[in-house]
């Protein structure tokens, strides 16, 4: 059987990550086992990787490096065996080079781009931007495989993803103008909204993850 590894980086509680994984792969019958965990050798022997992230970018980041041979074993997983990722909320933002939140902080840079403030246009527009909105695919990608334009998900975050390229957005979402809802390349991909509180469109987008075969 396959092992999916949801990796903890002391950022919140992930019972709601991994109930709604373990019921997503019942719907597309993966027959994956869900491992919450930070132990590299987890990491390195695992099947497909998820990263969810509450809180400060800095603090994530730390939690991650705080365990010997984490981030290494990531790497290796990921970037070496290509591993299917999906990093989720600030798991995402982790993917970018940098995040200007109270100050710079070096992500793990396997998308390049900057992690910055969300500034609506609209005074109207509170921050941190909480509830649901409606997100549009970028362009035909497996993560959002029969989403329809406007589908709802839920939102809780301050910052916003700014990729390099165009290419890596696999998706936005308006919130008093344009932002990054999803971003991807190769074996990677990142949403900002947390699919585990997105009801059957977040467990569509966590089956089609499953599925998903880079």
């Amino acid at each position: 059987m396959s092992v999916l590894a949801l990796i903890d980086c002391g950022s919140g509680n992930l019972r709601s990550a991994a109930k709604a994984l373990e019921r997503a792969d019942a719907e597309v019958g993966s027959r994956l086992t869900v491992k919450v965990t930070a132990d590299p050798h987890d990491v390195a022997a695992a099947d497909r990787i998820v990263l969810p992230g509450v809180g400060a970018f800095a603090d994530c980041m730390q939690g991650l490096a705080a365990v010997p041979g984490l981030v290494e074993a990531l790497e290796e997983s990921v970037l070496g065996r290509g591993v299917p990722f999906l990093g989720i909320c600030v798991g995402m933002q982790l993917l970018a080079t940098v995040g200007r939140e109270f100050g710079d902080h070096r992500g793990l840079d396997w998308i390049a781009g900057e992690v910055v403030p969300l500034s609506p246009d609209d005074p109207a527009c509170r921050i941190p931007h909480i509830g649901w909105n409606g997100i549009t695919p970028a362009h035909p990608h497996p993560l959002f495989r029969g989403i329809a334009n406007e589908a709802y998900v839920y939102f809780v975050h301050s910052f916003v993803m700014r990729p390099c390229q165009l290419s890596y957005v696999l998706a936005t979402a308006d919130y008093g103008g344009s932002f990054t809802a999803a971003v991807g390349r190769d074996n990677i991909a990142g949403v900002q909204f947390h699919p585990e509180k997105s009801q059957s469109v977040g467990l569509a987008i966590l089956g089609n993850f499953l599925r998903w075969r880079p």
